[in-house]
C-alpha cells in the first residue's frame, strides 16, 4: 500500500463516520481508544513480556542543561514488541488516529494544519517544551 496523505486521510475518515457522529460520541470514543492504547501496551508487558518497563527517580542535576540530560534521561521502556503485540498496539493507534481525526472535521480542523502548527511550536518552544 502507497503513502496516503493526511487529506485523503481526514476525507476517509469523514465518508466512514456514520454511527458515531455526534461530537459526545467522537470524544467518548477517542477517550475510549486511548485507554485501549494505553491497554494494549500494557498487556504487552504484562501478559506477553516482549518489552518490559522499569522504572525509578531520574537523576536530573539542576546544574546542567536540557540537553546534557536528553542523552541520561530514561525512557523506562526496554526490548521490541514481539509481532502480535506490535499488530495489536498498531490496530490501537490506528482507531485512536480515526477518532482524533473525526474530531478534526467536527470543529472543521485540517489535521496537516494541526501537525503543522504543532510542529512549528515544537521548533520555536525546542526542549523548553518539556514542562
Amino acid at each position: 500500500m502507497g503513502k496516503i496523505s493526511l487529506e485523503a486521510f481526514q476525507d476517509q475518515v469523514s465518508q466512514l463516520l456514520i454511527r458515531h457522529r455526534s461530537v459526545l460520541d467522537v470524544l467518548s470514543k477517542t477517550q475510549e481508544s486511548t485507554a485501549r492504547v494505553n491497554r494494549a501496551l500494557t498487556k504487552a508487558v504484562t501478559e506477553c513480556g516482549c518489552v518490559e518497563v522499569s522504572a525509578r527517580k531520574q537523576p536530573y542535576d539542576t546544574d546542567k542543561s536540557l540537553k546534557e540530560h536528553q542523552s541520561h534521561l530514561d525512557t523506562h521502556y526496554s526490548g521490541p514488541l514481539c509481532e502480535h503485540c506490535k499488530d495489536v498496539l498498531t490496530a490501537e493507534l490506528g482507531k485512536n488516529l480515526f477518532y482524533l481525526t473525526a474530531l478534526c472535521n467536527i470543529a472543521d480542523i485540517k489535521l496537516a494544519d494541526v501537525l503543522e502548527t504543532e510542529a512549528k511550536r515544537l521548533n520555536t518552544l525546542g526542549v523548553f517544551n518539556l514542562s
